[in-house]
C-alpha cells in the first residue's frame, strides 16, 4: 500500500505497535496502538491542482475504533496498516463476567509493575504506560474495554463511595473541575497505578488512600476526587 491509496472509507488493522499523535506536528504521543487495533481515516491532505501535497512526509489525522481516540498517524507508520478484513464489533460483557476477570485485570497490574518501566504520557503498550494507559491496557488483558483518559474512565465507570470499594475498582485524582489520574483499587486501602516523576516516582508503584503514607501517597491523597466501579465494557460509536 502506498501513501496516497489510504481511504476514509476502509477500515484498517495494526500489523505492530504505532504510536498515535496529538497533533499533525507528531511530536506529542497521545495514545498507542497495539498490533491488532482497528482504526479508520479520519482526514486526508488534500491534494490541490499543483499537487503540493507530499504524501511521504504529510501526516494523516485517524481515530482508533476501540475506543474512539483521535489522533495524528506519521506517514512513515503506514506500512504498518493493513486493510482490515473485518470491521471492529465491539464485545458486549456483563457487569457479572466483568466481576469474574477482576483479578486478572489486578495480576495484569502487578505484573506490568515488575518490569522495568518508566511513566509515558500517552503509553498503552507494555512496558511504559501513562496512569489510564495502564488501566486500558489490565482491563483489555482480559476483554474489558475502557474509553482512553482518565477523566472518561471516570465518566464510563459507575460513581461509589470510598467506603464502597471492592479491588479492581477505579480510583480517580485530580482538580474538582476534572480527573487527571487513575489507579486501580487493590484492597486495604491500597492502588497500583502509573506516575510521573514530578508526583516522587517515575513508574509504576502502589500507594494508600491515606494522608498519612509516603510523599507520593500524601500528593495524591490530597487530590483524591472520587470512586468508580467498571460495569460494562466500552462500545465505541461507528468509527
Amino acid at each position: 500500500m502506498t501513501n496516497d491509496q489510504l481511504s476514509d472509507v476502509l477500515e484498517y488493522q495494526v500489523r505492530s505497535h504505532i504510536n498515535i499523535y496529538d497533533s499533525p506536528k507528531c511530536d506529542r504521543l497521545a495514545t498507542q496502538a497495539a498490533t491488532g487495533r482497528h482504526l479508520r481515516i479520519v482526514d486526508r491532505p488534500l491534494v490541490d491542482a499543483d499537487k503540493n501535497v507530499n504524501f511521504d512526509t504529510t501526516p494523516i489525522m485517524v481515530r482508533l475504533c476501540e475506543d474512539n481516540y483521535p489522533g495524528w498517524l506519521d506517514i512513515r507508520d503506514v506500512n504498518l496498516l493493513d486493510v482490515s478484513q473485518t470491521v471492529y464489533h465491539p464485545h458486549v460483557l456483563s457487569e457479572a463476567e466483568i466481576r469474574e476477570k477482576l483479578p486478572t485485570v489486578i495480576n495484569f497490574a502487578h505484573q506490568a509493575m515488575k518490569q522495568p518501566n518508566y511513566y509515558l504520557w500517552g503509553g498503552t503498550v507494555a512496558p511504559n504506560y501513562d496512569c489510564s494507559g495502564l488501566m486500558q491496557a489490565a482491563f483489555l488483558s482480559t476483554g474489558i474495554w475502557l474509553p482512553r483518559d482518565a477523566y472518561q474512565q471516570e465518566a464510563f465507570t459507575k460513581p461509589i463511595s470510598i467506603s464502597d470499594l471492592e479491588p479492581g475498582d477505579l480510583v480517580f485524582f485530580g482538580t474538582p473541575q476534572k480527573a487527571t489520574h487513575v489507579g486501580l483499587y487493590l484492597g486495604e486501602h491500597r492502588y497500583i497505578h502509573s506516575s510521573g516523576k514530578a508526583q516522587g516516582r517515575n513508574g509504576i508503584g502502589i500507594d494508600i488512600l491515606s494522608e498519612d503514607g509516603d510523599k507520593v501517597s500524601q500528593i495524591y491523597y490530597q487530590q483524591l476526587r472520587g470512586c468508580g466501579k467498571v460495569v460494562a465494557s466500552y462500545q465505541s460509536g461507528n468509527c
